[in-house]
This record gives structure tokens, sequence and C-alpha cells, in this order.
């Protein structure tokens, strides 16, 4: 056990709070355990943490909550982090899909992964206060051959103003190392870039924007009103279910010009991505692939990996803003919408869709 580390502050029951925000895949999860482990072996804390998810699955949300006291004090509770001291949001898309800054007050400080700047995320996120700090910690892994949790524990490490820097390596060296002893020096690069690479702007409350009150999601369904055969009301491939918050950074790109039509794409695509309609080809009436519809698009790159003809290729998301926008009409130019989503958004983005616009149930 190190000696104690004095937390500089906490709230009325003596704790100091952290929250989470993630998706399946991103490392959320293993972040979490780390702060706590952080706390408990190398800080001298009392420490707590755990992590609140679905079905458990890539793509899926994931909040990790992480709670530390005094030696003296013992944790006596382990709900959910209500109003956290620090918030880390892996997956700047989750904003405005899920509550993910309930709770937030003037004293919380917002890390962001996301190469927008911290005056554009509190935009997006509509914080009333506090401090904001953005780290691309999506281009930092790759760079680094790491993954993003890494970079947000620098992040967070920064942020708090008060965790030793040594500590958090020897966290990284002991955990990492033991297992994956090729890739610890990757490791320890992205927790050090998270460390200092972060830009940080503090806000003064305006009343811009409303406090988001924390609040657990209630289930409509329970043991006794359940219908029978236990229906999903949301299934993943209907047509008004939004997958792109499930993505990680990536997306698959369409050149028309290579694809021959084979449908292959379409067949193993498990969200409905791809848009074909009567049409010609090489002469010949048939269904022809017009584009992607990134409304459903995860990311999975499965339609990458089976294309005969390399129609289908791997790119950046955020390489390509030009599929946020669209023409609501061919003969009416119409003003760009305002970008709240990261990426593509809800809209038909293949050349020859920008003249259709998405709604519930089908295209008009």
């Amino acid at each position: 056990m190190k000696e104690e580390v004095k937390l500089p502050v906490t709230n009325e029951n003596g704790y100091y709070e952290i929250r989470l925000e993630s998706i399946g895949g991103l490392g959320a999860n293993l972040c979490g355990k780390m702060i706590g482990e952080l706390g408990a072996v190398f800080m001298g804390l009392n420490a707590a943490s755990f992590s609140s998810y679905g079905s458990e699955k890539r793509g899926s949300p994931v909040k990790a909550y992480i709670r530390w006291s005094a030696q003296g004090q013992e944790i006596g509770i382990n709900s959910p982090v209500e109003e956290p001291h620090i918030l880390g949001l892996f997956h700047e898309a989750l904003a405005g899909k899920l509550p993910v800054t309930a709770g937030v007050t003037e004293k919380t400080k917002v890390i962001v992964n996301t190469d927008a700047s911290p005056m554009e995320m509190r935009k997006r996120l509509k914080l009333c206060g506090g401090e904001i700090i953005c780290i691309d910690a999506l281009k930092i892994a790759m760079e680094s051959k790491t993954r993003i949790n890494m970079v947000m524990l620098g992040a967070i490490v920064k942020a708090s103003g008060f965790i030793p820097f040594e500590a958090a390596e020897e966290l990284v060296r002991e955990t990492i190392g033991k297992k994956y002893p090729n890739l610890i020096q990757e490791n320890l690069e992205g927790l050090k870039r998270g460390y200092e690479e972060g830009k940080s702007m503090f806000f003064q409350e305006d009343g811009t924007f409303e406090r988001v009150p924390y609040q657990e999601a209630k289930n409509k369904w329970g043991y006794a009103n359940a219908p029978i055969g236990g229906a999903n009301p949301r299934i993943g491939s209907t047509v008004s279910n939004d997958l792109s918050a499930s993505r990680e950074g990536y997306i698959p790109l369409f050149l028309q010009e290579k694809c021959i039509n084979c449908g292959l794409c379409d067949t193993t695509c498990p969200d409905m991505v791809f848009q074909f309609k009567p049409g010609e080809y090489k002469g010949r009436p048939a269904m022809v692939n017009t584009g992607l519809d990134y409304h459903h698009c995860k990311g999975c790159l499965r339609c990458v990996d089976v294309c005969p003809t390399n129609a289908l290729v791997k790119g950046v998301e955020r390489e390509h803003p030009d599929l946020k926008w669209f023409v609501r009409n061919k003969d009416l130019i119409v003003d760009r919408l305002e970008y709240e989503d990261a990426g593509p958004n809800s809209w038909v983005t293949s050349e020859s869709h920008f003249t259709e616009k998405r709604i519930d149930g089908g295209m008009v």
C-alpha cells in the first residue's frame, strides 16, 4: 500500500467520483477497473469500481463508475455515479443519443474524445458551465498503436490535478505489461500523450443551456407485464434505428465505379445499410447498388472484407466531413443542417441519393 494521496474535493458523502460513458470495444470497462486499482493500490485510498452495460457486446452503451474515499472512510454504496467530479466521454457520437452529460455540474471536468475544440464541444454537449478537456484519443491511439482507453486514462490523470502520473505509468506496466509485454511501450506512449495533449477551457454559467438531471432509465416491461415470447421493440435492423453511435471511428467508403453489383455486401451486412434500386448494368436491367445509408451503419466493416473488387474500402470517419451534408431537392439548394452528430448522419449519402430524405418507415 502506497502512502495516501489526499483527495482535493469530495461530495457530501465524502467520495470522489468518476463516470465513464462509452460503447463496448473502446476499453472503458478496463479503464474503469484500472482507475479503481490506481486509487486502492497506488494512492492509498479506499476504492470501488464497476460497470453497467446491457448485452456486453461491441457497440453497446457502456458506463463505468469509480468511487474513491480516504483510508478512514468506507465506501458504503454501489449505486451509479450521478454527479461526477470527472466525466470521461469515450465516444462523442453518443451525445444527443443518450443523456451522457446527465448530472454534470459546474464542478465537473468533462473529458471528450474528439478532434473538435472545447468551444465546439460545449455547444454540442449543451453544457451549462465547468471545464471541458478535448483530446483526439482516436488519432493518438492510431498513431501510437494503442487503444483509446490508454489515451483517455492519461487525460483523466491530468484533469484530476492530484493523481501522480508516475503511479499511472506503474499501473500500466503491471496491468498491461504482464499480459502483453510486447505492447507496453505503445501503451505507455498513449498514456503520456493523453496526459500532455488535451486542450482545456473553463466556462462560466451564462444561462445558455439547462442542466440535464440524472435519472436512471426505467424499463417499461418487467416480469409481470412482458409480452409472451420476449418481443424486442428495437431490433438492430429496423428502419428507424440509428446505429451511428456504435461506430468506432471507421466507416466503409463506396467506390461505385468498381462495383459489379454482386450483392455480397448486402448479404453480409446485418443492418440494412446498402441501397439497391432497379437500374442498368452492362447494358442490362439489374438491381444497382446506389450507396450506403449510414443511419444504420455501425462500422463493423464486414462489407469491406467481403467485397471482391475493392469497391468498399476502410475509411476514417472524421476525414469525410462531406458525408454530413445533403441536398433536400435536386432543384433547390438547401442550407446545411447544423452539425450535431459526429460523422455521417442519418441521411443517404451516396451521390445518387443526395436528393432523398429519410423518415421513419422508408424514403421519400
